[in-house]
């Protein structure tokens, strides 16, 4: 474009009026301004856009036509503004959030549920897949905000811890008893399971734990290895909510998240399984690009969420 927007803004202005004395007053310039803006206009378009007279200023065809251009395109930048400062009152905007299906329906969901009701205005997309995925997306800026458990290095991420939760793994009494048949042919074992049972039941059973893109296999794997624990049939499963189900259908023992499964411990469903040494509680929370541009959507869950966790 060889001539700025100011010179199509004031042609726009005199267009509009029909008056250098009335543009001039609109645009708070001088008059001379006005009209060197003008003529330095027709001189870059090399073409006359008004015809002058002691009256004020009228469109010539040509300038008619590129009037009804420059109209439109600067009732788009009002309307672009009104919309931007309706943003800003209203709580207006888009927020991205990536999750796994895990921490999605346990922690997120009662989060939104209340941010929902603060911020109605907000879109809200929510990315599920692994931490990993979510940790890549972050990177790339096709996120705003991470829910995640905490990885080992977060490499330019501010992360805020909501909750610790703790890996345990669990089974029905039925499926104990019948394992406890099996292995006690030999010697009577003790009714009560204590952690050196349990270690030997897991290497002795079918053991369910998420599949390998996931960073709960890495944690309970390094776990595995660490204590020296062999598993004899490991069965892989894509969520956490089929781990959960299986382990009540007594199809072997799962690795759960003992947060999500307090109700089926609760009324013994499901028995949770000593261990020594536990395995460590893992902090989860919130996380995004230190760098990344932050919208008002985005700063408003971010005070909404460290808001709440101080309650």
């Amino acid at each position: 474009m060889e001539s700025n927007l100011t010179l199509y803004r004031i042609f726009n202005s005199v267009a509009a009026t029909g008056n250098i004395s009335r543009s001039s007053k609109e645009l708070f310039i001088s008059q001379p301004a006005v009209s060197k803006a003008v003529q330095t206009l027709e001189d870059n378009l090399k073409m006359t856009l008004f015809i002058r007279s002691s009256r004020g200023v009228r469109l010539t065809e040509e300038g008619a036509l590129l009037y009804e251009y420059t109209k439109s395109a600067f009732d788009t930048l009002s309307e672009g503004e009104s919309t931007l400062l309706r943003m800003k009152e209203l709580g207006i905007g888009h927020l991205r959030i990536g999750v796994s299906n895990t921490l999605c329906k346990y922690i997120l969901l009662p989060y939104l549920k209340d941010f929902i009701k603060k911020y109605p205005h907000i879109k809200i997309t929510i990315e599920c897949q692994s931490t990993y995925k979510t940790l890549e997306l972050l990177g790339q800026n096709k996120i705003d905000i991470g829910l995640i458990g905490r990885p080992a290095n977060l490499k330019g991420m501010d992360f805020y811890e909501i909750q610790k939760i703790e890996d345990i793994f669990v089974s029905t009494q039925a499926y104990l008893d019948n394992l406890n048949q099996q292995l006690s042919k030999s010697h009577r074992r003790k009714p009560a399971i204590s952690p050196e049972d349990t270690l030997d039941i897991i290497s002795n059973s079918n053991v369910l734990l998420l599949d390998e893109k996931n960073i709960t296999r890495l944690y309970v794997e390094d776990y595995f290895t660490r204590n020296n624990i062999k598993t004899n049939q490991l069965l892989e499963v894509s969520s956490m909510d089929l781990l959960i189900e299986f382990a009540k259908i007594g199809l072997g023992i799962s690795c759960v998240i003992k947060e999500f499964v307090q109700d089926e411990l609760t009324s013994k469903e499901l028995i949770e399984l000593p261990l020594n040494p536990p395995l460590e509680k893992r902090a989860v929370g919130f996380s995004y690009c230190k760098d990344a541009f932050l919208s008002q959507a985005v700063k408003h869950f971010i005070d909404f969420y460290k808001e709440r966790s101080l309650r």
